[in-house]
């Protein structure tokens, strides 16, 4: 069946204007990420999930909730500590003595997008309740399984240099996140705008409402039109099957590697680079869009070994090379 582009780009143009108001209520508020607001809406579009990490002050907290101001949807926060409990998620079962019946207490899990703050603080049996709700889009409670409503969303924050009290993320649930953004500090410039607009004790921080979840029904349903040439699918296949068997690609980094990323990286990839292309207001995607979104995809996906830690290099550095090898189509 052959793909009209031009009849997506014309589409991707109506729609421009919508995601164009999005990002100028976020940066009523944001100020020099814009990095991290592309990839949160990147995030929403596909339906997926994002890890923030960076040191405390660089709005990672606030970004996310200006985001979820923007849209008619629920919103919780959850604050991850070492003493929260799975039933502090997901909710409980409550006895009632008169009617000899138990009933269904929610927890904060059943809204639409969840901010989990410093997530990392969280034991094992939190993260495998958070797990199921993140992969299955579902909450069991005792018997019961509640099917959590669209949108659904988990952005969650992690402090990279404060490990005191804090717990590794599973692996299994790392690769849940379709992201893993890394923070840096404003320039010179933009923390001078951040002083002028937050510098009181009364910072102005409205944003309007922009979505409604048809909307983003809509928007998500467009991002999945948008064209891929089989070049580019093939370039995407390239990139991640040298994170396994790099001598291929003629890189010799294996050593360096103990795993490669899977093939949800293909899938999380090819949705990401789609959903770049429909930001940047284009029908097709572009070898640019796949190295553009890439690193967020992969650096939590390729696991070094110790030899590469003996050398000081990280995931990123590996993620970079490979970059650099895979020919661009």
């Amino acid at each position: 069946m052959a793909v009209d582009v031009k009849q997506i780009g014309e589409k991707v143009a109506r729609h421009s204007a919508l995601l164009d108001r999005i990002r100028a209520e976020i940066r009523k508020v944001i100020v020099g990420q814009d990095a991290l607001i592309e990839r949160l809406l990147v995030g929403l579009l596909c339906n997926n999930h994002i890890l923030i990490e960076g040191v405390p002050g660089l709005a990672k907290t606030l970004s996310v909730t200006t985001l979820a101001k923007t849209i008619s949807a629920s919103f919780q926060r959850i604050q991850f500590t070492p003493d929260l409990l799975p039933a502090d998620l997901i909710g409980t079962l409550i006895y009632n003595p008169k009617s000899g019946e138990f009933t269904t207490k929610k927890g904060p899990i059943f809204a639409n997008i969840i901010l989990a703050d410093e997530i990392n603080r969280a034991p094992a049996k939190v993260q495998s309740a958070l797990l199921e709700a993140m992969q299955e889009r579902q909450v069991t409670i005792g018997q019961q399984t509640h099917v959590l409503e669209e949108p659904f969303m988990v952005l969650a924050t992690q402090n990279p240099i404060e490990q005191e009290g804090t717990y590794p993320l599973p692996e299994a649930q790392v690769d849940r996140f379709m992201l893993k953004l890394k923070i840096t500090y404003p320039s010179r410039d933009q923390e001078k705008q951040i002083l002028r607009a937050m510098a009181t004790s009364r910072p102005k921080l409205q944003v309007e409402p922009v979505l409604q979840p048809p909307d983003i029904v809509r928007l998500r349903e467009l991002a999945d039109e948008i064209y891929m040439d089989e070049k580019i699918e093939d370039y995407i296949v390239h990139i991640v099957q040298a994170t396994r068997t790099p001598k291929q690609y003629n890189l010799e980094i294996e050593d360096l590697i103990l795993y490669g990323a899977s093939p949800r990286a293909t899938i999380y990839l090819t949705m990401a680079a789609k959903a770049n292309a429909l930001l940047e207001g284009r029908g097709y995607v572009t070898p640019q869009d796949v190295k553009t979104i890439g690193m967020d995809v992969l650096r939590h996906r390729v696991i070094v070994s110790y030899e590469a830690e003996a050398e000081e290099k990280t995931s990123e550095d590996i993620v970079q090379q490979i970059f650099n090898a895979v020919e661009v189509p």
